[in-house]
């Protein structure tokens, strides 16, 4: 089966060897060429991917990752795309697994998987919360929510659809918004668990929740786009959108409170709702790893303050380009 592998990259001398390495030895002898884009980095790119015999090297001035992976789409020589990240390490054998479900000409697009070898604890909760996603994804026939750091698509659909919107400026939410498209037209697309990718996962709580205000201010624009999607998508546990309002009611409650003076405080009330909230995640993610559940309640409380605050300002704002 003819692929073509795309990584776009800005200044990823220093992380893009592990993810060449690893694709090098799985595409050894196979009809399968990989190309780097490189999106105007001012790094020594060039020299790092002429190491690796038979990657080719596309530039272009920096434009963003949706425009990078678009180029890289459009040069390819393949009836077959594959997209990762410069900074992820794909596992021995995810080539073959992102290959496998398109022996169906059905399906259209494919998704992988996320792992880490981290060790510190907010990264294993991350690496959790992942789990908890594929474990419910793992359910689905059809699925409408493809990440670019393991992602496949037909090329000919992929530029039917005119590929990633490059008003993402950022790689964020840019790849939700193209399955989203590709959803709406009924085509199929699956998830495929054995095709995984090593990546680093935010290893602190701050970077955490920077990353998750962010990934909530351009889910913003991505559901705007596709409105349909406000509702459900096969990526996003309906108890996450509940917990958002967690925040604003918590609020309400201790203001009533401080006004009312009722025996049963409503803050209390609210509070151990959403505590109620968190346990089938906190229970799962125990058995798994003792650890990030006791965590778990404290940091899922963060989160659905830090994404409330995203949307909020991606409402405000996620039309506009930011650099």
């Amino acid at each position: 089966m003819y692929a073509s592998i795309i990584i776009p990259t800005f200044n990823g001398a220093n992380r893009i060897g592990r993810c060449l390495d690893s694709l090098c030895g799985q595409t050894a002898g196979r009809q399968v060429e990989i190309i780097v884009v490189d999106d105007g980095s001012n790094d020594n790119i060039a020299d790092v991917v002429g190491h690796f015999a038979g990657v080719r090297l596309i530039r272009q001035a920096n434009a963003g990752p949706a425009a990078a992976r678009n180029h890289g789409a459009r040069e390819a020589a393949d009836d077959l795309i594959l997209f990762t990240d410069d900074d992820c390490e794909p596992a021995p054998g995810w080539l073959d697994a992102m290959l496998e479900p398109f022996g169906d000409p059905q399906v259209v697009g494919v998704k992988g998987a996320y792992r880490t070898r981290q060790r510190p604890l907010m990264a294993r909760f991350v690496q959790a919360e992942y789990e908890d996603r594929y474990r419910f994804m793992a359910h689905l026939s059809n699925i409408d929510f493809i990440d670019t750091y393991s992602a496949a698509f037909r090329r000919e659909r992929f530029l039917e659809m005119g590929g990633y919107d490059t008003e993402f400026p950022v790689a964020c939410a840019e790849d939700v918004e193209l399955s989203y498209r590709m959803s709406a037209k009924g085509w199929q697309m699956r998830f495929a668990p054995k095709a995984i990718v090593y990546h680093q996962h935010p290893d602190s709580l701050g970077r955490y929740l920077k990353k998750k205000f962010k990934f909530a201010f351009w889910r913003v624009l991505a559901v705007r786009k596709n409105p349909s999607k406000a509702v459900k998508d096969s990526h996003t546990p309906q108890l996450m959108k509940l917990q958002l309002i967690f925040g604003p009611v918590a609020v309400a409650c201790f203001g009533l409170d401080l006004h009312l003076r009722p025996v049963i405080p409503m803050t209390a009330i609210a509070v151990g709702l959403f505590l109620v909230s968190t346990i089938p995640f906190t229970l799962r993610s125990a058995l798994r790893d003792p650890a990030v559940g006791v965590i778990s309640p404290m940091v899922l409380a963060a989160r659905s303050f830090s994404q409330l605050c995203g949307v909020l300002a991606g409402v405000l704002k996620a039309p506009k380009r930011y650099p």
